[in-house]
Order: structure tokens, then sequence, then C-alpha cells
């Protein structure tokens, strides 16, 4: 079996797996409790967020843990918007936001009239002058991912935060499919909210964490005084460990895991040379990431072959309930019309592959399209 949706969830790490096993084993007190098993599990909790911190080169009070992206998502732009819509109710995103952007925004407008500009991509970019160029005077909030989770594409980060130190509005952004592979310091970036999700880094599912550059943004799950009163609830101390030491590991090894998935990248498009094929990217892009389609080739009966050879990919987002379905993203940045909707599928690859399995896979899209 070769895994290649590493961009929907990857496998755990070792170092993560035994730091969770360690917790888990001799760790059974609430962080929230003044006895001595509590006080020992604070300790943990308060360790793991320092180091957290430290790898994102900001202080501990800035940072939340949640249970993964979808919540930090959502805490950061329902949170800040509800606290701050007094000062207006305009906010800005992209046509290539994960649902768990686009639906947010969408509750926020449904049910307490909220306006939303939706800058649409350019020849596949999206441009910090598309930014800027929306601003209103009352806009609160701009939320734009890192790294997209179908293409890979990059967006322009610093440039976007560049713009906003010119406007109060606040900057989120959803960093889920970038940390761990490119440098990620949200202060040096101009970012207020950042949002990351353990799983996509070797890390356990079901834990994340939000950054935010202060406290100041309301919370919507009530009943405990945990994550300074912002998120109730005891915390997945065990997952939090965990996610920490995958993250660590990964930061350890960003730049050598890169240049592999560099390498595997050519290697794969070598292979696959005498085939037709296009790619679905932009001109800044992770590795980690392959959209290919391969013209007169569906989609979904490509997934279903390559699955049937033991090869695991995707057509896009894993957030569809296990459905197949027209990519929006591929249909921002080529239109509902364009071919590519049902022939294009996503390979994602992490620094646990090897050229091996892109061979094979290779290999095996070249028996089948060769049929």
């Amino acid at each position: 079996m070769i895994y290649l949706d590493n961009a929907a969830t990857t496998p755990m790490s070792a170092v993560a797996i035994s730091e969770m096993t360690k917790v888990l084993q001799e760790t059974h007190g609430n962080p929230s409790s003044i006895h001595s098993h509590g006080r020992h599990a604070g300790k943990l909790l308060r360790e793991a967020r320092q180091d957290l911190a430290y790898l994102l080169g900001t202080k501990p009070q800035h940072i939340f843990f949640t249970s993964g992206g979808t919540e930090s998502n959502n805490t950061a732009i329902i949170g800040h918007c509800l606290r701050h819509m007094d000062r207006g109710r305009h906010i800005i995103t992209t046509a290539i936001e994960h649902h768990s952007v686009l639906e947010t925004i969408d509750y926020l407008v449904q049910h307490f009239g909220f306006e939303v500009t939706i800058v649409k991509p350019v020849n596949q970019e999206i441009t910090a002058q598309q930014i800027q160029e929306a601003l209103r005077d009352d806009t609160i909030l701009v939320s734009t991912m890192y790294a997209n989770n179908e293409t890979g594409s990059l967006l322009p980060i610093a440039e976007i935060g560049r713009v906003l130190k010119e406007h109060p509005a606040a900057y989120h952004v959803d960093a889920v499919q970038a940390i761990g592979k490119v440098p990620i310091h949200p202060e040096e970036l101009g970012i207020d909210f950042l949002s990351a999700s353990a799983h996509k880094f070797h890390g356990p599912k079901g834990i994340g964490f939000l950054y935010a550059s202060s406290a100041d943004f309301d919370s919507y799950l009530h009943g405990g005084d945990q994550e300074q009163k912002k998120r109730a609830g005891t915390e997945n101390l065990a997952a939090i460990v965990g996610m920490v030491a995958a993250l660590k590991e990964d930061l350890e090894q960003q730049a050598e895991h890169y240049q592999k998935l560099e390498g595997l990248k050519s290697a794969f498009l070598d292979e696959i040379a005498d085939l037709e094929y296009y790619l679905n990217e932009s001109q800044h892009q992770l590795p980690y990431v392959v959209n290919i389609g391969f013209p007169g080739q569906k989609n979904d009966l490509l997934l279903l072959r390559l699955d049937l050879e033991g090869i695991s990919i995707s057509t896009g987002s894993a957030c569809t309930a296990g459905v197949v379905q027209t990519s929006h993203v591929l249909e921002a940045l080529y239109g509902s019309n364009s071919h590519r909707l049902k022939e294009s599928i996503r390979i994602s690859m992490s620094s646990l592959n090897t050229e091996e399995d892109l061979k094979q896979l290779a290999q095996t899209l070249k028996n089948i399209i060769g049929d």
C-alpha cells in the first residue's frame, strides 16, 4: 500500500506516538486540578505551550489549544468579528479558501448581517494588491490561507501583512497546510490570528492551535476557564504533547524535507514524461502537492483504479464526507466549465514517502492510461 494523500492527513510520527504514550501511561491528572496529580499535568501543559510559542517565535499567552484547524478558523473569524462588529461588518477572503473559512464567514453573513468580498484568483494567483483594493473603512477582518490544500499554491502572506499594517483590519491566516513545511513566525509576518492542525504535520488528529496576537476575541465555548477563558473544556494533554513533539521534529528537518520533496516531485514528473498531462499550480508552490490532470481521464474513475492497485490519492479536499465533489478551488482558478474539474487528481506527499513510491505511482498511471 502506498499512501499519497498527506494533504488530507499524515501518518503519526514515532516521536509523537512515544510522547503521547508516555503521557497516557504516567499522567492522568486534570491540568486544572490543584492537587499534585493536577499540578504535574499543568506543568506538562505549560511546557508544551512554551515550546510551541518558542517554535513560532512568540510568547505562550498567544497560544490557544483547540481541536484542530476547523475550530481554530471558527474561533478566529467568529470570535473577532462578533467582538468588533460595532466597528464594521465587512470581511475579505478568497475564493480558494477551505470550507471551514468560507462557510464560517457565510454564517456571519446569514445571521449577523456581515458583508463579504471574495477575491478571485487572476492567472492562478491571489495578490496583495487585490486585497488592498478590496479594503473598506468598515473592513474588520481579512482571512486567507497560507498554502492551498488542493493545489499547494502559496499566497503572498508577508505582502498582505504589510498592506494591513496601514489598516485596522485584523489578519487571519489558515496555515493548516503550510505549518511545518515553511518557516512561519506570525509576528514577523503581520499575522493577528493563525490556525494550525496537528494531523497535517504527523501529529494526532483532533488537536490543533490558534495563535492570537491578543485575547481580544469572543469565546463560543463556555463552561470553564481553560485557555485564558477562551476555550472551555479540559485540555487534551496527551494530544497536545504529541502535537508539539511532531512539530518540533518537522521544523528541525524542515529544509531537508523540503529539498527531498522537490526531488520526489521532479522525479515523478520525469517518470510520466511520456504521458499527456497538465499541472494545476501557480508560480509560487509547495512541492508537497501535485495537482495534475490527464486529458480524457475521469478523476473519480482514476482514483478508484489507483485504489485497487493499492495507491491512495484524492481529487481534492477530504472534508466532503467521502464524496467526490467538483473542486471549488479549481472552479475559481479555471472556471465552472473547465474539463480540469473532472480530470484532476491530487497527489500529496510527505517526508515519509520514497522515490520508489512515486515510481510505482508513475508506472501504475502509465498502465491505467495506456489501457
